[in-house]
């Protein structure tokens, strides 16, 4: 059996061997937005599509060809930020139509993952798995993301020590972080220590656009730590809607 997970480089040989040892479909979400200037805008389709490759590679299924269509978020704004409306009506479609197609090849569990974990975004992949699962399907909808895995020993954030964090265990040669102010000349002034408040988006600080903590001087050689224990876990989880207890 191959050990390329990515449906669009397999042939339907390929294909149905893997999911003849397990019938799990992993569908990458994104979206293409800002994340300081010290990281790539597709970002959050990046570190989605990493760990479901992990995941299938480590569990069984396949990956479907990700889709960088994100919604919501306090983002919208920025630079190079691409954004559908966020009532989702252009990216629920492709959706559903992917997961149709997929039950009617027999599939068992498809699971959407989504890096962008704007409000809206959860909100969306949750109404659509859990409407697809109170119907009468054959098949099972898994809708989760980077942000819901409570193990990890990061906290969830926007371009902060997490996502750049992950981004470097998958593809280190993106992550610039001397593209940052020099931490020592421009010290992140955040009112009460908030990481996370409205002081981020002004472009005047040196810290515009990230909101979590500081990634400047963060030690990246263990970043792999990170999206092993993601890989696991999500792997894990598609494993629990297979058979469910």
């Amino acid at each position: 059996m191959s050990d390329e997970v990515r449906l669009e480089r397999l042939t339907p040989a390929e294909i149905d061997a893997r999911l003849a040892e397990s019938s799990v479909v992993y569908l990458p979400l994104g979206s293409v937005e800002f994340h300081g200037p010290h990281l790539p805008t597709g970002l959050d389709t990046l570190n989605a599509l990493g760990v479901c490759m992990g995941a299938a590679k480590r569990g069984g299924g396949v990956v479907l060809p990700p889709l960088y269509l994100g919604i919501g978020g306090g983002h919208s704004q920025y630079p190079w930020t691409i954004m559908m409306p966020a009532s989702g009506e252009t990216v629920r479609p492709n959706i559903l139509r992917s997961l149709t197609r997929l039950e009617q090849f027999g599939v068992g569990v498809a699971v959407l993952f989504t890096g962008h974990f704007a409000d809206e975004q959860l909100a969306m992949i949750d109404e659509i798995a859990t409407t697809w699962n109170s119907q009468d399907h054959g098949m099972r909808v898994l809708a989760t993301g980077v942000n819901r895995c409570v193990s990890a020993d990061l906290a969830p954030d926007h371009a902060g020590v997490f996502e750049t964090t992950l981004l470097h265990s998958l593809h280190p040669e993106l992550v610039h972080l001397e593209m940052l102010p020099d931490r020592a000349g421009h010290p992140s002034a955040d009112p009460d220590g908030d990481v996370m408040g409205p002081q981020r988006h002004d472009p005047a600080h040196p810290l515009w656009g990230v909101f979590g903590p500081d990634p400047r001087g963060i030690d990246l050689s263990t970043s792999s730590a990170l999206l092993d224990h993601l890989v696991a876990w999500l792997s894990d989880s598609a494993r629990s809607v297979a058979t469910p207890a």
